[in-house]
């Protein structure tokens, strides 16, 4: 990155949930790199304790449970008396089940949109009122491409980041008014521990995902990078907006040429 982009976030105190690893960690670096104060929430401690003292500087970090109402206020509290006030907000962590209808238990249900759902809604609880009192802030709701879409076997967590889609533009209207700005980003498959669980090369995921627009697996710096711009100055008016970044997963995909069929085509 050029150098007369750094400093993008001088002296923002930003919370990153699920920063522990991918995604989150991605943008605590990201984050850090561009002149934030950075504080990481995590169930995984070790994780988190490693990623906050590698990136050094004033970088907290503090166990979090995301749907846990008192976590949050404890989190929150923290911070506050650490940096004297939150300017941003990534509500990053999150969890992926797989599962057919008939086989669907309604605790893993409740699981996925404790995390899911309800974690950044508490999150937003918790930092209103310091954000209120300073006027501004922004809010990133990290949902996901299958808060745009649907998709067999993924009924608990596709329900999950619709609803957080939709939360993301309530909270823009109760919010607005007050200088905090709160938006959505929808990720498409992403090469993290989430994304990715079993580790294969980028070259042997990239068959996957040959058939959207830019055939590849995306790397979670360039979802990282998307929450970069929604937190800076640079999107003042920007809320209540979602941004895909999905390698175009949601404009559709390239269609299958079949030798011999009439139609030459199939999706």
């Amino acid at each position: 990155m050029a150098e007369n982009m750094k400093g993008r976030l001088e002296g923002k105190v930003c919370i990153i949930t699920g920063a522990a690893q991918g995604m989150g960690e991605a943008t605590a670096r990201l984050f850090a790199s561009h002149g934030a104060k950075v504080a990481l929430g995590d169930v995984n401690t070790e994780k988190l304790e490693a990623v906050a003292k590698d990136i050094g500087g004033d970088a907290f970090y503090h166990k979090l449970d995301v749907s846990d109402d008192e976590n949050w206020k404890i989190f929150s509290g923290a911070v506050r008396d650490k940096f004297g006030t939150i300017d941003v907000l990534v509500n990053n962590a999150g969890l992926v089940h797989f599962t057919p209808i008939e086989m669907l238990d309604p605790n893993d249900f409740n699981r996925i949109l404790g995390v899911n759902t309800l974690g950044p809604i508490l999150g937003t609880k918790h930092v209103t009122p310091i954000m209120k009192a300073a006027g501004k802030g922004s809010i990133i709701n990290i949902s996901s491409v299958d808060g745009l879409r649907g998709a067999n076997g993924l009924t608990c967590y596709t329900a999950s980041k619709w609803a957080l889609r939709g939360i993301t533009k309530c909270h823009a209207f109760e919010l607005g008014t007050s200088g905090i700005r709160v938006n959505s980003v929808h990720p498409g498959g992403v090469d993290t521990p989430m994304g990715n669980s079993a580790g294969r090369p980028k070259e042997e995921v990239n068959q996957v995902f040959k058939r959207l627009p830019l055939g590849r697996i995306g790397d979670p710096t360039e979802i990282a990078q998307a929450s970069l711009f929604l937190a800076s100055d640079e999107a003042s008016y920007i809320t209540g907006a979602e941004i895909a970044v999905d390698g175009g997963w949601t404009a559709g995909t390239f269609l299958t040429m079949l030798p011999g069929s009439p139609e030459g085509l199939m999706p």
